[in-house]
């Protein structure tokens, strides 16, 4: 059975956790590549997300090859002497 990629998201979605995988521009041609984070904004024409680095990826919506909401990450707990 093949997969199906689809983006599911929408401008309802906006201020949440999301991944989004999609054809970004290489040196040697396009490469899959996904990207997590809160998304900023969404339009016709663009996603914005917002990643843990704080870094904004804008990406096409004709680049994007699947997209969904993802549960919000769990605080990290850290251990003493790690």
């Amino acid at each position: 059975m093949p997969f199906r990629l689809e983006v599911y998201l929408t401008p309802a979605d906006v201020g949440r956790r999301v991944v989004i995988r999609w054809r970004r521009p290489g040196a040697s041609g396009d490469q899959v590549a996904d990207v997590l984070g809160i998304l900023e904004t969404s339009d016709d024409a663009s996603f914005c997300i917002l990643t843990a680095r704080g870094e904004a990826v804008v990406i096409a919506r004709e680049r994007a090859l699947a997209g969904k909401v993802i549960e919000p990450s769990k605080p990290r707990v850290l251990r003493p002497g790690a």
